[in-house]
């Protein structure tokens, strides 16, 4: 498809920036052949973090050692540069839009005091860097921000991954939309639920993309690793259910580096922590970028998830969101095998229905947007998935009503 380095950059990279170093040095872009999800896999063990699918091509990010290994491994590596050749839009006046970490603590503050019967401003624990990675809490009957309640509850995080900023906006949109709207569908959800939104899991590694004025392609969260040339462990690889069983690394300078154990970062502690403490949880949403994908469980293996029912609410409750958003619906281990991750953690630790969304644009290399896709993808991205949100507040009180009922009882825009 691509045989020089030309062709790939003119893809990926017509109208984006860096004028500050880029990603972490020796990290490259680069197109691999891959034709299937088999394949994927074995690209993912050997440490390449594949961030879009095009045909039978896998793009990504890996450090050129990996690199080197992949092609001795057998596989076309059809072109490579360093990343730091990436141009990337400039968040601070461009994407001004966007919150960084002050913005959003100052967002959550104002719709609490604004909303004080209604909202919650919590801290589930603190970053490696000792930042509190805070949320907000929604409905009609919370007193505080973190007390058990037996109403039915749904969590729904975004930013484990610090470059997918787009997914930190999501949450806070969703918290001003359910706050701010007096229709019947939400004053009904406000009534019967119990919400939690945390836009932004890793702070430090979201600060360190944009510190410098340019974003810096970066992913993980900001753990030294031990003095380690190579830093951050993957948040979305680290947690505990069958962790390490592939689709991760071990090598520190992949940016799938699952950690040196399960559950190893304060960020996955904290997450843990919050949501075993609140067994009245039974929907997870975590959302990612990019590609318009809805994916359930599991990643850690081919095969479907083994209870009938559970696997048919799956399948039942991902293609109903699909009519809705126009994304993909698809068990996550159709794109490659991956482990350590929060959904498979949330569901097969504690049962909870999990999904994972990854959010526009849709894919395509850089060129279609990628990670930085600009102001105006925010609030397309948030209409296509609102009524997707509502649906799971809805369903938590029993999402095996979807296996009967797929669109919910929920009547969308209710006066």
């Amino acid at each position: 498809m691509f045989k020089t380095l030309a062709l790939l950059v003119s893809f990926l990279t017509p109208t984006l920036s860096f004028a500050h170093g880029g990603p972490e040095q020796g990290q490259h872009w680069a197109g691999i052949r891959a034709k299937n999800k088999f394949e994927r896999t074995k690209l993912v063990n050997l440490g390449f973090s594949i961030e879009t699918t095009r045909d039978d091509m896998s793009y990504g990010f890996a450090d050129e050692n990996i690199i080197n290994s992949i092609e001795k491994a057998g596989f076309e590596v059809t072109a490579h540069f360093p990343a730091s050749e990436i141009r990337a839009l400039d968040f601070p006046s461009g994407d001004s839009i966007y919150h960084n970490y002050a913005e959003m603590n100052a967002e959550i503050d104002a719709l609490v005091a604004k909303y004080p019967n209604l909202a919650h401003k919590f801290t589930i624990g603190k970053s490696l860097q000792g930042r509190d990675i805070v949320g907000i809490r929604i409905g009609a009957h919370a007193t505080d921000g973190l007390s058990q309640s037996s109403l039915p509850g749904i969590v729904i995080m975004g930013g484990h991954h610090a470059r997918e900023h787009l997914s930190m906006e999501i949450p806070l949109l969703l918290a001003k939309h359910l706050l701010e709207t007096r229709d019947g569908t939400v004053l009904r959800l406000l009534d019967t639920r119990d919400i939690f939104l945390i836009p932004q899991v890793n702070p430090d590694g979201a600060e360190f993309d944009i510190a410098t004025g340019s974003y810096q392609m970066w992913r993980k969260n900001r753990n030294l690793n031990n003095g380690n040339r190579c830093a951050g462990v993957d948040l979305n690889r680290n947690y505990g259910f069958k962790w390490g069983q592939g689709g991760s690394s071990t090598n520190p300078c992949s940016d799938t580096f699952m950690g040196p154990a399960a559950f190893s970062e304060p960020e996955t502690r904290a997450v843990k922590a919050f949501v075993e403490g609140h067994p009245n949880l039974k929907v997870l949403l975590t959302l990612h970028t990019y590609s318009e994908l809805i994916l359930y469980p599991w990643g850690v293996s081919y095969d479907g998830v083994e209870n009938v029912a559970d696997r048919t609410t799956f399948i039942k409750m991902a293609q109903a969101m699909a009519t809705w958003n126009g994304y993909t619906p698809e068990q996550s281990s159709e794109l490659y095998i991956t482990s350590g991750d929060t959904v498979d953690w949330a569901y097969g630790t504690l049962g909870m229905f999990a999904f994972t969304f990854e959010l526009s644009p849709s894919g395509g290399g850089f060129g279609g947007g990628g990670f930085y896709p600009g102001p105006a993808e925010i609030q397309r991205t948030f209409q296509a998935n609102l009524r997707p949100a509502l649906y799971l507040m809805d369903i938590a009180d029993n999402p095996h009503r979807a296996a009967s009922a797929p669109e919910s009882t929920l009547f969308y825009g209710q006066k």
